[in-house]
């Protein structure tokens, strides 16, 4: 993480020879790319933008909307997927470790937990992509997706923000919070995944037997 914070701000920096519409390009991409491929170091890309602001280089008024915009469109591609195949892929198989009654409840879930979900989504590294997709199964509503979606970008890119503008003369200590923050969340999200995959183990195991 430390190596590419430092060599994505190389890069950025060398790409305005070109002009900054190029950067904003590349910003974009990588924003989007990052909820596609989740290892991408979109977070990183962020980062490196913010310190381009920071010092003048790039307006804060076009960087954050290319920002924000970038992670958006590629989540609500996931969601649209996600409703449009998923929904009905899952219906029609029935799988029993996600089974259609485990739809229907997922779907009565999100209404009550959605909004904060999905809120919260953009700060949990690799889950806002998952995210996306089962919000989209579960056919929640898109313009809800969309506005909760937004709401979380915004805050998490003000946060990364501040942070590169408080720290920009020291991206070594912005390097050491951002590993810290991936060393914290991967095993925490790890552990939830596993949890959720035994207790649904037991209970169907329990199923048979009863």
């Amino acid at each position: 993480m430390s190596e590419s914070l430092t060599q994505i701000n190389e890069y950025l920096d060398y790409l305005f020879v070109y002009g900054s519409f190029w950067v904003y390009l590349v910003i974009f991409s990588a924003c989007f790319i990052e909820n596609l491929i989740p290892p991408f170091p979109g977070d990183s890309f962020i980062i490196a933008g913010a310190v381009l602001v920071a010092v003048d280089r790039l307006d804060l008024y076009f960087y954050f909307p290319v920002v924000v915009c970038g992670g958006i469109c590629s989540v609500m591609l996931l969601y649209l997927i996600g409703r449009k195949y998923g929904h009905a892929f899952f219906v029609r198989r029935n799988y029993r470790y996600f089974s259609t009654a485990d739809i229907y409840r997922m779907e009565s879930s999100f209404q009550r937990w959605g909004p904060l979900l999905l809120v919260c989504s953009r700060f949990v590294v690799g889950a806002r992509s998952a995210v996306a997709l089962v919000v989209g199964i579960g056919r929640y509503p898109a313009t809800g997706m969309f506005v909760y979606s937004t709401i979380s970008y915004f805050l998490f890119v003000g946060l990364l923000t501040y942070i590169a503008f408080a720290l920009v003369e020291n991206l070594d200590q912005v390097e050491t919070y951002l590993r810290a923050y991936y060393m914290v969340v991967w095993p925490v999200l790890i552990g939830i995944v596993l949890i959720w995959i035994i207790r649904r183990v037991v209970r169907l195991r329990r199923g048979k037997t009863a």
